[in-house]
Formats: structure tokens, C-alpha cells, sequence
């Protein structure tokens, strides 16, 4: 990495090359260190499955509570501050919890620090995210949302398949890590039956543009039968899995709503209803990343369509096929994966008809049903595929034929 900086010498010193370089190097370590340095390295994150014992799930999952401890303690001294006119920092909340925590936590002694450490990171960003007017004042957490907790990268050690964590030691994992660096950050999750761990490492590479001469620009229209369309006509299926599981999903949580709440039995059938949708949004997943990934990797520039999600789901009829599809997240792995290449993704005007205009001609058709698969110009005779016809809408505008 090439860093350049201004170094004041004192009077009357001469400094060597190799001196200078070394105080230089000395000095852009303690900004990293810091964070006071905008650095332009790569960071990269790779989720795997973990391979735990009974043992180290009931470890992670009292490192998930206690993080939520640590969390909801401190959300309620920011509240008692705000009650009494006193503007809490989050490392002020983490001191008064440091403080008191053995005396109303003692288990919380066998426990890893770094976990409930994290947890008030987090709730600082909270706050200061409700402050700048971006989200609604934190809320407490509960025990059936998202269990996570958070460990310094620096603690971590990855070797091959196995993964060393700060008291509990060696883990194995479904896979080795993609990625080589310095350990920034680990994650620590839980989806339905399965444990994740997500690795973010700083790689040290920086995003630079790869050369994609040669390769052409390609639109991409999104829909409900077809997940995407591109403007050769070749269409990417939609698995449609909530679907395919809807009536096994009702049947078992049909199920759940007879259990006794909070019993035994209702804990083991909600991890029945929790691995049917972990199943769905895996076959959703796969999907999406293999659609993108075929995408990016065949294309020089991108065209894509602006949706406002939230307003299509207002259509009741098509709001379960909608959401099914997760059309905002199929396009966000596109862009995500587009910009580590270097490749540019264009998005059409918000109010841009790719459908109801023609291709061939510019001319907008207004009577144009969904019912209607196949588009025809009543001005030039033009007749394509609907998808392919909105799909070489997208293209032109990556291509800069915005004229229309």
C-alpha cells in the first residue's frame, strides 16, 4: 500500500530514507489502529455453518443472551438519563454496567466480555442512528429474535475448517475461508436449527476495476414467472419456494397454534416452523446468487429497473407472489456483486415504463395489461416477448440511449 504523509522533523536532526520510511510506517499503523486513516483495502465477509456439539450450541446461545443482557441494560440507563436530562454515551453506559454487573449477573463471570462489549458498540450506532433521524428509538430486544453476539478478530484464529473462539476453542465449520487477511471482526448467529459464523477480513486488496472489454451490456427485467429476463431472451426460473412449502407450512404451524404456549412442546414444534422457513429462504438464496453470479460475470455494464418494493406489496392480489420472489434482494445482489468487479449498474427512471414502451421505436403503449405476454406496436409493428421488450429498455439506458 502506498501512503502519502507530511513529516515534521526536528531542527538540527538529519533523517535517513530508511528512518523515514520507518517512522511513516510507525505512524499510519497508529491511525489504523485508530481509525483515524481512510483506507481503501478490501473488507470481506464470508458466513459458514458451523459443525458444533450440544456443548458449544448451549455456549453460543448464553453468549447471545448475554449480549441481549448487556444490550437491554443499557438501553434502559440511556431512558433513566434522558428522564433526568443526562446524555449517556454508550461508553458511559458500559462503564455503569461493568460496574454493577456482577452483583446483578453472576453467572455472567463464565461468560466472554467481548460479547456484551460489542453489544453496547451496537447500541451506540442505535442511538446515533435515531439521533440523525434515519430509525425510530431503539427497542429492547427479545429472546425469539435474531440470537448474535460479536468477538474481537484479533482473539480468532482460522485454520482450514476448524475455528479457534475465545473460551470455548476449536469449532469446526462446513467450509475453509474463501478469504486471506487479517481477522477484523466474527459474527456469531443462529438461523433456525444451524450456527453461522460470519468472518470479516480485511484482505488488502482494493476494489479495483477488472477489464471487461468484449463482453456486452446486458438489461435485466425482473418478474413473477420468470425471476429474471435479459434482452437475448435467455430467463432465469423462479423457484417460487413459499409456494412450494405453503401447505406443509400451514399444516405445521396449525400445529404450533394448538401447543401450549411456552411449553416444551411448543418450543420443539417451533423449531419445526423455523426449519421449513429456513428451507424456503435457502432455495430463495441459491437461486439469487446463481442468477447474479452467471449476470455479472458474462457482462460489461448492467441496466436494471427502479422498484419501490413497499408500494408493489399494496397489491393484494400480487403482494404473496411478490414477496415470494424477493425482487429487492435479488437486485441488491446484483449491484453488490457488479461493484467488486468494477462493473456499472444503471437504474432506469423511477417512473420509466420498460414494459409499456417500445423498443424499436420509442412509442409508449398505455393500454397494456398483465394480462398481455405479448408486446405489439401499434405505431412501427414491432412484437417481442414482454420481458425481452422491457429487458431492451434497460439495456439502451446502459448503454446511454436515454432519449426515450
Amino acid at each position: 500500500m502506498c501512503v502519502c504523509g507530511i513529516i515534521f522533523l526536528p531542527r538540527g536532526e538529519d533523517f535517513s530514507a530508511a528512518c523515514l520510511c520507518s517512522l511513516l510506517a510507525h505512524r499510519t499503523e497508529k491511525r489504523l489502529k485508530r481509525g483515524t486513516w481512510n483506507t481503501t483495502m478490501a473488507l470481506r465477509a464470508h458466513k459458514i455453518a458451523l459443525r458444533a456439539t450440544d456443548k458449544q450450541h448451549s455456549w453460543f446461545a448464553q453468549q447471545c443472551g448475554y449480549a441481549r443482557v448487556a444490550y437491554n441494560y443499557g438501553l434502559s440507563e440511556f431512558k433513566d438519563g434522558l428522564s433526568q436530562d443526562e446524555w449517556r454515551s454508550a461508553r458511559t453506559l458500559r462503564q455503569r454496567f461493568n460496574a454493577k454487573k456482577r452483583e446483578k449477573f453472576e453467572w455472567c463471570e463464565a461468560c466472554d466480555q467481548r460479547a456484551a462489549s460489542y453489544a453496547f458498540e451496537n447500541l451506540g450506532e442505535a442511538i446515533k442512528r435515531w439521533r440523525s433521524g434515519q430509525n425510530d428509538f431503539p427497542r429492547h430486544k427479545k429472546r425469539s429474535h435474531r440470537q448474535s453476539y460479536t468477538v474481537e478478530g484479533a482473539k480468532v484464529k482460522v485454520e482450514g475448517k476448524h475455528i479457534r473462539l475465545p473460551k470455548i476453542g476449536h469449532v469446526r465449520m462446513f467450509e475453509s475461508l474463501r478469504f486471506e487477511g487479517e481477522i477484523r471482526k466474527v459474527t456469531i448467529s443462529r438461523k433456525a436449527h444451524r450456527w453461522f459464523v460470519s468472518i470479516l477480513v480485511e484482505t488488502g486488496i482494493p476494489n479495483a476495476p477488472r477489464d471487461t472489454r468484449g463482453l456486452p451490456v446486458i438489461g435485466v427485467d425482473v418478474g413473477i414467472n420468470s425471476l429474471a429476463t435479459l434482452d437475448n431472451g435467455k430467463q432465469y426460473e423462479n423457484p417460487r419456494p413459499l409456494k412450494r412449502y405453503e401447505r406443509k407450512l400451514k399444516r405445521e404451524q396449525r400445529k404450533l397454534s394448538r401447543k401450549v404456549f411456552l411449553s416444551n412442546n411448543y418450543y420443539k414444534q417451533k423449531r419445526k416452523v423455523e426449519r421449513i422457513h429456513f428451507r424456503i429462504a435457502c432455495i430463495r438464496e441459491d437461486a439469487h446468487h446463481k442468477a447474479t453470479t452467471e449476470i455479472v460475470m458474462s457482462a460489461s455494464a448492467i441496466g436494471i429497473e427502479t422498484l419501490k418494493v413497499p408500494n408493489m406489496l399494496k397489491n393484494r392480489n400480487l403482494a404473496k407472489a411478490l414477496s415470494d420472489s424477493a425482487f429487492g434482494g435479488f437486485l441488491e445482489k446484483l449491484r453488490t456483486k457488479a461493484e467488486k468487479i468494477g462493473i456499472p449498474v444503471e437504474q432506469a427512471p423511477k417512473f420509466f415504463a420498460s414494459s409499456k414502451t417500445c423498443s424499436n421505436c420509442g412509442e409508449k403503449k398505455g393500454d397494456l395489461s398483465l394480462a398481455d405476454r405479448q408486446y405489439h406496436c401499434q405505431s412501427c409493428g414491432f412484437t417481442e416477448d414482454r420481458d425481452v421488450n422491457a429487458a431492451i429498455n434497460l439495456r439502451n439506458i446502459a448503454c446511454g440511449s436515454d432519449e426515450m
